[in-house]
């Protein structure tokens, strides 16, 4: 079977250890995108470190798991988000303003909604978490 996208992938995986209690996870195949998408998740403390597996074929990922992540997941189409519209998804996607992230990938990279915000970026819309 094709996999139609990675990170979709790996963020159900993430989400269905996570409920399931696990400590560690397993992802593969590996991608620049998933590699990012992790660093912001682990910058701000809802995931462990993670380690990337070369096996000379797509690569591997193991990410520790802390217990603190409810819910992650993708934005299918990646939709165009503004600098105006930043506001209007994270009221969509997040239950409060307290907690979550929104992660947009920007002409500056893949970055959370409020460092795009700091940087006056727009770009378009991956995924979320919180």
């Amino acid at each position: 079977m094709v996999r139609m996208n990675v990170l979709a992938d790996a963020l159900k995986s993430i989400n269905n250890a996570e409920k399931r209690g696990k400590r560690q996870v397993l992802l593969r195949p590996s991608s620049k995108v998933i590699i990012r998408f992790l660093k912001v998740m682990m910058k701000h403390g809802y995931i462990g470190e993670f380690e990337i597996v070369d096996d000379h074929r797509s690569g591997k990922i193991v990410v520790n798991l802390t217990g603190r992540l409810n819910k992650c997941g993708i934005i299918s189409p990646r939709y165009d988000v503004g600098i105006t519209d930043i506001e209007t998804w994270t009221n969509s996607l997040l239950p409060s303003r307290q907690f979550g992230f929104v992660v947009m990938t920007t002409s500056q990279g893949i970055m959370d909604h409020e460092e795009a915000r700091r940087k006056h970026l727009g770009g378009k819309i991956l995924g979320f978490f919180f």
